[in-house]
């Protein structure tokens, strides 16, 4: 089983540069993010038999600094604009820089600042996937011949304060007859000749710039009193029930959790292979065909359903804050596993939420501006992290108060963009808590703990004392942290406040101790040598997902010299080797991993699976069988390894030949 498929949408880029380029660029754009946009008029024609889109659009905007003659806006690099005007009809200059996808404005005189100004841009151009996307790798925006979507994130009309500047629209899609558009707001439509136009208002201030077109009638499920509507093609038509019934009962959980979505029915369209597994408009759904797949995708769902509130009701007021959006969203995955399969699958999630978060541990989630979009680095700040920081709350907070926060935040704050700043009040003002000293050390400073304990007991005589220190290695740190003694009796819990790098304890029982743990049940971000590996094997994944395999080697590396018996980095070594034909190193990686703490389980089936390969590929057949029959015979069916195994007794593995070769 080579590197499981991943809800993260990377970039094909150098996973190393995406720090660098982000640092680079970020100040660049907050020059000229000198304008908010409050409003748009879109009227749009959509023409699938040509794949093209012309378009007039006219954006409202007020310039929020003195002497503003220059503004920019992003639009897509297909799109070509024959002219901008002004309110009063006046072209106004415009120059493109197909680098960073922007239009620059020339104003003959400086605009005022704070008043309104409106320009309206004509524009057309081919839209069929293939062109560059503005998030590199991920398409954003296709027109085919019998279906299209247009996302916000594509820049198919232009934008200025991506993901920050909260807008109204009133938007016009004419379309073909025989086809329809789907889109957020009060709808109508009407003929327009041989064709339709539909109508979109969205009076509210949010980012209601995506529109699919789609044919047929969309299927219409209905589950704990909400109404879903599906347009899913092919195969994945036979999804609409299954999605439709899960749809209803995640809306309705986060409903009692957030309060009043936006949209309690939401419309969802199918997309196609290299749009974003999901994306989320008010409203509105969009599903790549691989995030569907075979079962009721329920971690998707909650990721992006949850976005109703908290991006599409309330977003963050600059993308320093993106963990107000990415944060709750995956924490939300956690939240339904919870609901779902109890404390234990939340536990078992948020591990990996953890490892994930501390691939990035030296950039502050304060500074998220300086990643780029859809990184794997902004995902690990911003979403991991955040939802690691918004679990460390809940177990600050208790479940009551931390619940009444989280619901008072989107509710007090709906329809606008706020801060960190808003949330901590909101947290505050729910616990009765001063929490400031948190938030700094979670979302302002970087870094993560390291607990090491020291401890001594003494007889007393009421029974015993257990004397000891917390030493760790941040000097600023503070947080309160679970100790569980056990004892011949029953075990005695308590809370301790960990301050700066040693912080001392006193705790009595009535039973001898007999063992002495700090934080048992894992919930304050923190290494260990068993967190310390996984990091290094994310790390290394992360890599090999973007073809790195030298840098991936690397951290596999790490993790082995931490815990030379891991089996997953052994494995995670073969994998490179069996991809760069490197036969015997990979055999040899792979018996590592079976010699080793075979952590996690199915690292045993899948390395004599793949030994196996490596003998029907050398010509050792009998070999190879032998092989095959020792993972079958583990009976661990993880990722359907019994039929792969089962597959390759029949017929020997091939390799395939890449076209690179």
């Amino acid at each position: 089983m080579f590197r499981d498929l991943r809800r993260l949408t990377a970039a094909t880029v150098v996973a190393g540069l995406l720090l660098l380029a982000g640092a680079l660029t970020a100040p660049a754009q907050e020059r000229r993010n000198r304008i908010r946009v409050v409003a748009y008029a879109i009227d749009a024609e959509v023409s699938p038999d040509t794949q093209t889109l012309n378009a007039k659009v006219t954006a409202q905007f007020v310039p929020l600094d003195d002497n503003t003659i220059a503004p920019t806006f992003e639009l897509n690099n297909a799109l070509n604009v024959s002219r901008v005007v002004d309110a009063q009809g006046k072209q106004i200059p415009a120059t493109r820089n197909q680098q960073d996808f922007t239009v620059r404005l020339n104003f003959d005189t400086p605009l005022a600042k704070g008043q309104p100004t409106a320009v309206t841009f004509y524009y057309d151009g081919r839209l069929t996937g293939q062109e560059d996307s503005p998030v590199y790798g991920i398409k954003f925006a296709a027109i085919h011949p019998d279906f299209a979507y247009l996302m916000y994130p594509a820049r198919w009309f232009p934008v200025s304060g991506y993901t920050t500047d909260r807008f109204a629209a009133n938007i016009r899609i004419t379309v073909p007859a025989g086809f329809a558009a789907v889109g957020s707001g009060l709808d109508s439509h009407a003929p327009a000749g041989d064709k339709t136009a539909y109508e979109f208002k969205f009076e509210r201030t949010s980012f209601p710039g995506s529109i699919a077109v789609v044919k047929g009638d969309p299927a219409k499920v209905q589950s704990e009193g909400v109404t879903t509507s599906l347009y899913f093609r092919g195969t994945e038509a036979d999804m609409t029930q299954p999605y439709g019934q899960e749809i209803g009962k995640v809306m309705a959980y986060f409903t009692g959790l957030y309060g009043l979505p936006p949209y309690a029915n939401l419309t969802v369209v199918e997309t196609e292979d290299g749009a974003p597994n999901g994306y989320a408009a008010p409203g509105l759904l969009f599903l790549n065909p691989k995030g569907i797949g075979r079962d009721a995708n329920d971690k998707l769902l909650a990721n992006e359903i949850s976005r109703q509130w908290f991006e599409d009701l309330v977003s963050p007021a600059s993308r320093n804050h993106l963990w107000l959006t990415n944060g709750p969203a995956a924490y939300s995955e956690l939240l339904w596993a919870e609901h779902t399969g109890g404390a234990g699958a939340l536990s078992t999630q948020l591990h990996d939420v953890m490892v994930e978060a501390l691939t990035i541990d030296n950039v502050p989630i304060i500074q998220a501006a300086r990643l780029d979009d859809y990184s794997p680095e902004l995902w690990a700040l911003t979403g991991s992290k955040g939802a690691t920081v918004l679990n460390m709350l809940r177990y600050l907070m208790g479940d009551d108060k931390f619940f009444q926060a989280l619901k008072a935040y989107a509710q007090d704050n709906a329809w606008k963009s706020t801060i960190t700043d808003d949330f901590r009040k909101a947290a505050e003002a729910a616990s009765g808590q001063d929490l400031g000293y948190f938030f700094i050390q979670w979302i302002e400073s970087s870094g993560a703990p390291e607990f090491k304990l020291d401890y001594t007991i003494y007889r007393t005589q009421k029974g015993f004392r257990v004397m000891g220190k917390v030493a760790q290695d941040l000097d600023t740190f503070r947080m309160p942290v679970d100790l569980k003694i056990e004892t011949e009796g029953n075990p005695e819990e308590k809370r301790i406040e960990v301050v700066g790098t040693s912080s001392e304890f006193s705790v009595d029982t009535f039973g001898k101790p007999k063992t002495v743990t700090i934080d048992p049940m894992d919930q304050v971000l923190r290494y260990s040598n068993d967190v310390r590996v996984a990091v290094a094997i994310r790390r290394g994944e992360q890599f090999a997902e973007l073809s790195e395999f030298g840098e991936a080697l690397k951290e596999y590396q790490k993790a082995l010299e931490t815990n030379r018996t891991s089996s997953l980095a052994h494995y995670r070594i073969a994998e490179v080797f069996f991809l760069q034909n490197n036969y015997q190193s990979a055999a040899n990686e792979f018996r590592e991993a079976l010699n080793g703490d075979l952590t996690p389980k199915w690292t045993e089936v899948w390395s004599h699976i793949n030994l196996g390969k490596i003998f029907d590929i050398t010509g050792q057949r009998e070999r190879g069988v032998n092989e095959y029959n020792l993972a079958v015979r583990t009976k661990d069916n993880t990722q359907n390894a019994q039929e792969e195994a089962g597959k390759y007794l029949k017929t020997p593995y091939e390799r395939k030949r890449r076209t690179e070769q």
